[in-house]
């Protein structure tokens, strides 16, 4: 029942547009059906409030096309009632509209998925949506950075405090916290948002090992390589240091200079001043490191599918993209290096 949750993550993944303003029904979410579903995907599917999200806005923009709120202003809908050729012009309606082609992808998934409660729960017979197939993706490659930029960055913030006369604690403790997030980015390969809640009793520094917990509230084990583990050991050092209760076991790794913890967002802004620092493109994100990892561990001969499960995908394909970015990488090398390329 939850596996199209799934399906959605990997259609965003690569370049999905954030939610679109299109014309929606707010309340669809007082409909019965959805409102159950809504319940099923944050207890059952343990969706992220994303994914949630995504899944309410598809619901609502269908509604609205098929039952606007001028003539029908009630938020009960006979869903039973939906047919194939009305579904295959919602998507038709969208995608030629000028939506990016994964948004139209999403909805098929989510809209497939919401009918496929519908049959579970009795309510309706057949899934509409079953069968249709949504727009080809462009051929897109993830941005990754090479290892020359990935070293640039992850010295940056403590190389901005050379030269600088006694710097005071609470500087040195931000530009070690900044490093060390990059550094735990870039070892582990996770999300920016699954090492954000990462507590001190969920690392082990002497085994170089991480519990965290991604999509669908799954915990999977990562690994800490050396100059992580080194510099999470002077972070928590200097947290304990800062204050009383910055190094228990659940206090979070990352805490901003008022001693609670650093919000993803601010992660984000973080890393946009180290790039400058760095010389490099501020359009780079912290999941640029998450392809680097992925995309580097398989130009040094890697198992495709061991980085898989570094990466916690539930899906083998969606690990493959980083096999098409390492191919490129090398026709690029012999286009450059080739005298009869």
């Amino acid at each position: 029942m939850c596996g199209p949750q799934e399906m959605i993550e990997r259609n965003v993944q690569f370049g999905a547009s954030p939610p679109e303003t299109l014309p929606n029904r707010a309340d669809a979410v007082h409909d019965p059906n959805v409102g159950r579903f809504k319940r099923h995907l944050e207890s059952e599917c343990n969706a992220s409030d994303h994914t949630v999200t995504a899944y309410l806005q598809d619901l609502g923009q269908f509604a609205e096309r098929l039952w606007p709120r001028e003539t029908h202003p009630d938020p009960h809908f006979p869903w039973h009632t939906v047919t194939r050729d009305q579904a295959r012009m919602f998507l038709a309606a969208y995608h030629q509209n000028g939506v990016e082609p994964a948004s139209t992808r999403r909805k098929l998934a989510s809209l497939r998925s919401f009918f496929t409660f519908l049959i579970a729960c009795n309510e309706v017979a057949v899934n509409p949506f079953a069968g249709l197939r949504g727009p080809k993706l462009p051929k897109s490659l993830p941005q990754i950075l090479s290892l020359n930029e990935v070293e640039r960055l992850l010295a940056a913030p403590l190389r901005s405090l050379d030269g600088k006369q006694a710097p005071s604690l609470e500087t040195v403790y931000a530009a070690t916290r900044d490093s060390a997030i990059f550094e735990v980015l870039y070892s582990t390969g996770c999300r920016i948002s699954e090492i954000a809640g990462l507590t001190w009793r969920e690392v082990s520094l002497d085994t170089g090992i991480a519990r965290v917990r991604g999509k669908g509230n799954k915990e999977r084990l990562c690994v800490l390589g050396g100059p992580a583990r080194r510099i999470l050991e002077e972070l928590r050092r200097l947290a304990g240091t800062l204050w009383e209760s910055g190094a228990t076991d659940d206090t979070p790794l990352f805490l901003n200079l008022q001693g609670t913890a650093i919000t993803t967002r601010s992660m984000e802004r973080q890393m946009k001043v180290w790039l400058g620092e760095a010389g490099l493109p501020q359009d780079l994100t912290p999941h640029k490191l998450r392809h680097s990892f992925a995309t580097h561990l398989l130009d040094a001969g890697a198992d495709l599918r061991s980085v898989q499960e570094m990466l916690g995908h539930s899906s083998l394909s969606t690990t493959q993209i980083y096999t098409h970015v390492s191919i490129q990488r090398l026709k690029d090398e012999y286009q450059k290096a080739h005298p009869r390329a």
